[in-house]
C-alpha cells in the first residue's frame, strides 16, 4: 500500500515543536464526561487485570492499550472512549499489570512486548461477550503491544477482530529507546524512569531478594535501569535484548487485518525504524501516513475536542 499522504493541518500556534505538541496536552488536556465500570480478571499465571468499560449496549468493540506509565484514565485513553461512544461503539480500556492503581501479585510489571495480556483481554472478551466486531486502538507503548500481538496470532485471530490503529508507535524499540539519551529527552527519560523506579522498588518490596534495591536507588539512565531491571524479572538477557526480542517490526510483516500506523516525523520519541516505510510499501493491509508534525502523542487541533489522531483513526476503523 502507497504511503498515505497526511491532511493532518498542524496543531496550534501555541505549539512550536514536538516537544510542546507533546508535552501540553499531557499536562492540560482534560476530557470530561467518561464514566468506566471496572470488571477484575484473572490471567492463566495467576496474577489480575483490570478492565474499565464504557459499554453503550452495541455489537462493536474498541479495545485500547495505552502507552508506558499510562492508563485508562489518560487523556489521550479517555478521548478515544468518548469519541467511540459518542458514535454507538462499546470501548474497553485495559490496564497493564500495576498500572490500574494496585500492584499486581506476580514477580514482574508489564512492558513492550507483554503481548499475553492483550492476548487475555481478547480471549476474555470472545468468550464473554456476543460482539460481532473487535477493533484494537493502541498509542506508543500500547500500539508495539498491539502490532506484536497481531503479528503473533496472525495464524489464529479470532475472526471478529476486524481492523486495528495504533499511533505514536515505536515500531522499532531499539531506536526508540535510543532516543531517552538524547539530551534533548531528558524531561521523558525522567518523568518515566522516576515512575518506574518506585514501581520496581515496591517489586522488591513485595519479594525480597528478586532485585537490589540499594543498587535501583542510584539508577540515573534507562539502558540501566532496564540491563538490570526490566531484562532481569522478564527473562531476558539484557537491555538489548529484551529491545530486539520484543521490537513490533519482527513480526508487522505477518499482519494480515487491514492497520493504520500514524508516526508524526518530528515525534522526539521516534527514529527512522520507527517509520516502517518499505514494508508499508509493499503489504496491501499496511496504512502507514506520517504527519509532518504532531509530536509523541499530540496532534492537537484549535478549539476541537478531539484530536486530528483520534477522528483519523474513527474514521480507518468505522468509515473506511
Amino acid at each position: 500500500m502507497p504511503i498515505i499522504n497526511s491532511n493532518y493541518p498542524g496543531p496550534p500556534a501555541l505549539y512550536l515543536n514536538g516537544h510542546f505538541e507533546t508535552i501540553l496536552p499531557s499536562i492540560f488536556r482534560k476530557i470530561e464526561g467518561v464514566a468506566y465500570q471496572r470488571k477484575r480478571i484473572e490471567t492463566p499465571d495467576g496474577d489480575f487485570l483490570d478492565l474499565d468499560w464504557s459499554r453503550q449496549g452495541q455489537c462493536k468493540l474498541l479495545v485500547i492499550s495505552h502507552g508506558l506509565e499510562g492508563n485508562s484514565s489518560r487523556h489521550y485513553i479517555q478521548a478515544l472512549v468518548k469519541l467511540f461512544n459518542q458514535k454507538d461503539v462499546d470501548v474497553l480500556a485495559w490496564n497493564n499489570r500495576s498500572c490500574s492503581g494496585e500492584m499486581n501479585h506476580r514477580p514482574i510489571l508489564y512492558h513492550h512486548g507483554s503481548t499475553y495480556d492483550l492476548k487475555t483481554v481478547v480471549e476474555h472478551v470472545v468468550d464473554n461477550y456476543n460482539y460481532s466486531e473487535i477493533y484494537l486502538a493502541g498509542i506508543s507503548m500500547g500500539g508495539a503491544q498491539t502490532l506484536k500481538y497481531l503479528g503473533e496470532e496472525a495464524g489464529s485471530l479470532p475472526s471478529q477482530i476486524k481492523k486495528a490503529a495504533v499511533y505514536s508507535t515505536p515500531c522499532n524499540l531499539p531506536d526508540s529507546a535510543a532516543t531517552l539519551h538524547f539530551p534533548s529527552n531528558f524531561f521523558y527519560k525522567e518523568k518515566f524512569l522516576s515512575k518506574l523506579k518506585v514501581k520496581m522498588a515496591e517489586k522488591g518490596k513485595q519479594f525480597p531478594g528478586l532485585i537490589d534495591l540499594e543498587f535501583l536507588d542510584k539508577v540515573r539512565e534507562f539502558n540501566t535501569f532496564d540491563n538490570h531491571f526490566t531484562a532481569k524479572i522478564h527473562g531476558f538477557k539484557d537491555a538489548r535484548d529484551f529491545y530486539e526480542s520484543v521490537s513490533p517490526d519482527n513480526w508487522l510483516h505477518q499482519v494480515n487485518i487491514p492497520i493504520l500506523i500514524v508516526n508524526a516525523l518530528n515525534d522526539p520519541l521516534l527514529q527512522e525504524r520507527c517509520y516502517p516505510v518499505e514494508l508499508a510499501k509493499k503489504k496491501a493491509n499496511l496504512f502507514l501516513e506520517m504527519p509532518k508534525r504532531g509530536g509523541h502523542t499530540g496532534f492537537a487541533l484549535k478549539n476541537q475536542e478531539f484530536s486530528w489522531v483520534e477522528q483519523r483513526m474513527y474514521r480507518f476503523l468505522m468509515e473506511q
